[in-house]
This record gives structure tokens, C-alpha cells and sequence, in this order.
């Protein structure tokens, strides 16, 4: 099986010859740690750990141009509407043409991220403006339902320009929503604000077929999980996360198979060495992949603190624990 088939056999719980393995990429600062570590120089991490390709399209969805200031005020809507023009070229990869031809001959699963979520949408890179969502949220919804329906509107225009000219496998929502502790907004709010502007972008997914609707969330968004799953999404893949609240096991029990998985791995375990990468590991993955709708992975990025030797042993674990299911 070439990469594409894999990954849409494993998420419509088939017979894959096995399952896929997506890696999040390693970083340039990490290989030069790994080198001094014993990674021989001139080799390309990617040949000594092989994984499997995807790609992911990412449109433009900012404001254009940027915002020097936020409006205060629903008078000030119709302004930030005009910045999200879903027909301007530049919403679009570089070489677009070019991408919808070679992507017709793909081998290997094509995503496309379709929104930013919750906060980014308002505008939250900082701690004043996070400050003033947060007031704005109980003082003045009509404006923060304003920015977040604008907003998917926009969205699902942009979606339906890129659907008209390439098919994708699954579609992405960013959601970095909170922390460990759990969201930073109510699952009342977040339903009346985020997952009601994301009904037109979700009805045009419907409309085109897309059939893998990925949550990816920087958080721990359990409690969130029965709403995002009533609203259509049937794909959960969390970053960054290591409470035992988003323990994928735990997850798959209440939610059985209306909910795939990708991710899971706990990244701090490649910190606290092979010991704990092993029973990280063996006690995780084969359940899930006995289940199926399952895609295991590190949970983030690999970062300098990873050791070379544990990330090796790692690799070379996972990739056995794969192949033996």
C-alpha cells in the first residue's frame, strides 16, 4: 500500500498492511544536538527513521491586510469582514496550479487546515488582547459571535475555492483552546461561539465528501469532546498534552469508534529515557491498533532534550510494535 491508502484504510477502521507513521518533523537545532550525540555526520535523520509522507494545505485565513487595532464594537464588523475576501489569489499556496496538478498523481494523504480556531481568531498572540477577549466573552458576546461567524463564513468559502479544485482526505481544525487544566472557555461558551460559526465551514465539508474531520487541540479539551463529536468531527489528534484526562485509552473507551485517534505517545516519556519510552510504548499502542481507526505518534515536536539514543530506540520500538499487529 502506497501512504495514502494506509492512512484512509486505518481511519475507516479497514485492513491496512500497516498502520501509518506521521512525524512531526525534526528540527535543525535538534539534529546538530543528535550529531554531537552520534548521528554520523552528512545523514539525513528521514533515511535512518522513514515515515510516512503527508502534506497539509495551508490558506491564508488572517486578516488583510492586519489589523492595527480590534474593533470594540459590532459597528466595527463589516470592517473586518472586508479584510477576509476568500477570492483574493493571495489566500492560496504559492504555485497553486502547479500543487492541484501534481496532487491529482498523490500517493500519500492531502490535508487541509480550514481554521485557525477560537483565539487565534480573535487576535490572541499576547496577553492584552487574550485579557480583552476574555472580558469581551461576558460583556459583549454579540461582538465575539460577530468576529468567530465572519469568520467561518470566510473559512467555508475558502474551503469550497479549494475544493473545486483539488480533493483532500481530511480536513484540520487548529483549536489551541487552553492548557493542561482544561479549556480556557466554558463548553457553553465554546459551543454558542466557536462551534456555531463552524457550521458553514462543516456543511461544505459534508458537501465535497471530506470524510476524516480532524480536532487537533493544544490542550486538554476532554470536556469539550461529546460537543465537538455531536457537531460532526470524528477525529481527535492532541498536541502537546500529557494529563491523564486526554489518555487515548480512556478516550477510545467513552467513545468507541465515532472518535479516530492520532497522536497519543506522550513526548515527555522520550525525556525520562527508554525504561519509560518502552512502557509508554507497549502499554498504549497495542490496544489502540487492536481497535483500529488508529494512528500512533509522538504527541509534538522533538525537541534538543530528547536524547538521540532514546529517539532511536523509540523509532525502532514503535516501528516493531507496528509491524506486529
Amino acid at each position: 500500500m502506497d501512504s495514502r491508502e494506509r492512512f484512509l484504510e486505518t481511519v475507516r477502521y479497514g485492513a491496512p498492511d500497516r498502520v501509518p507513521y506521521f512525524e512531526e518533523g525534526i528540527r535543525r537545532d535538534v539534529i546538530e544536538a543528535w550529531r554531537e550525540q552520534g548521528l554520523p555526520a552528512g545523514t539525513d535523520p528521514a533515511h535512518l527513521f522513514p515515515a510516512d509522507r503527508r502534506e497539509e494545505i495551508q490558506t491564508d485565513l488572517e486578516p488583510r491586510p492586519e489589523l492595527s487595532a480590534w474593533p470594540e464594537s459590532t459597528d466595527g464588523l463589516d470592517a473586518f469582514r472586508l479584510r477576509l475576501d476568500p477570492e483574493d489569489p493571495k489566500r492560496l499556496p504559492d504555485g497553486w496550479k502547479a500543487r492541484v496538478e501534481a496532487w491529482k498523481r498523490r500517493d500519500y494523504p492531502l490535508l487541509l487546515r480550514v481554521h485557525r480556531g477560537f483565539f487565534l481568531t480573535l487576535g490572541v498572540h499576547g496577553w492584552d488582547r487574550f485579557a480583552d477577549v476574555m472580558l469581551r466573552t461576558v460583556d459583549n458576546p454579540p461582538l465575539v459571535s460577530g468576529f468567530m461567524r465572519i469568520q467561518g463564513e470566510f473559512a467555508a468559502r475558502l474551503a469550497e475555492r479549494v475544493l473545486e479544485e483539488t480533493s483532500v482526505d481530511a480536513a484540520v481544525f487548529s483549536e489551541p483552546i487552553g492548557g493542561n487544566t482544561g479549556p480556557l472557555i466554558s463548553p457553553a461558551m465554546y459551543e454558542e461561539y466557536a462551534l456555531e460559526s463552524y457550521e458553514p465551514l462543516l456543511e461544505v465539508l459534508r458537501r465535497f465528501g471530506v470524510e476524516i474531520v480532524v480536532f487537533r487541540t493544544y490542550a486538554n479539551a476532554r470536556i469539550l469532546l461529546p460537543s465537538v463529536l455531536e457537531r460532526g468531527f470524528n477525529t481527535l489528534w492532541a498536541c502537546e498534552v500529557t494529563v491523564a484526562e486526554m489518555d487515548y485509552r480512556a478516550i477510545r473507551r467513552e467513545f468507541g469508534r465515532d472518535l479516530r485517534l492520532i497522536g497519543g505517545i506522550d513526548l515527555d516519556a522520550l525525556r525520562r529515557g527508554k525504561e519509560a519510552v518502552r512502557r509508554e510504548v507497549e502499554e498504549k499502542v497495542p490496544p489502540l491498533l487492536e481497535q483500529g481507526g488508529y494512528v500512533p505518534l509522538a504527541d509534538g515536536r522533538v525537541r534538543e532534550d530528547v536524547p538521540f539514543s532514546t529517539y532511536a530506540y523509540y523509532r525502532d520500538l514503535l516501528d516493531r510494535v507496528i509491524r506486529a499487529a
